[in-house]
């Protein structure tokens, strides 16, 4: 349990390519940007990012879960990515995951027909029910003997 409350679970949309620069450099970023999201989470928090495309400009749909994490801290802060462009960002420890979730995964869980609707909106939260099971089926080695 984190500070100040109980631990709440989100999921981001973003490219998966996107996706990847904030892993490698401990970071989420959402809505192009935009820190409102950012502040609705606290540490502790635990995010999940799915990825309709690989690629921002990409028309290829790619329709996987692609990373999970924990809000690092309280902050949220601001850089320039390149010229003129300052997005939002907060620090993430990242999970180590072992296999991707696609949709079709998702989609055999009963709470998925109220989250659906929500990915237009880029970040949304969802209950530790639903967060738990892509959570699991993304780290656990199911192959294991």
């Amino acid at each position: 349990m984190r500070e100040g409350g109980a631990v709440r679970y989100f999921v981001g949309v973003a490219s998966k390519n996107h996706i990847e620069i904030g892993c490698a450099g401990g970071f989420c970023q959402l809505c192009h940007g935009k820190s409102a999201p950012l502040k609705r989470m606290k540490q502790g928090d635990r995010i999940i990012y799915y990825s309709p495309k690989l690629c921002l400009d990409s028309k290829e749909p790619y329709q996987q879960f692609t990373a999970l994490g924990t809000i690092a801290d309280e902050n949220v802060y601001q850089v320039e990515m390149f010229q003129g462009f300052f997005p939002f960002r907060r620090n993430v420890v990242w999970d180590e995951i072992m296999r991707e979730c696609p949709l079709s995964v998702a989609k055999t869980h009963c709470k998925w027909k109220n989250y659906a609707p929500k990915l237009r909106f880029g970040h949304f939260e969802v209950s530790l029910n639903f967060f738990g099971f892509l959570a699991e089926y993304m780290t656990k080695d199911f192959y294991e003997s």
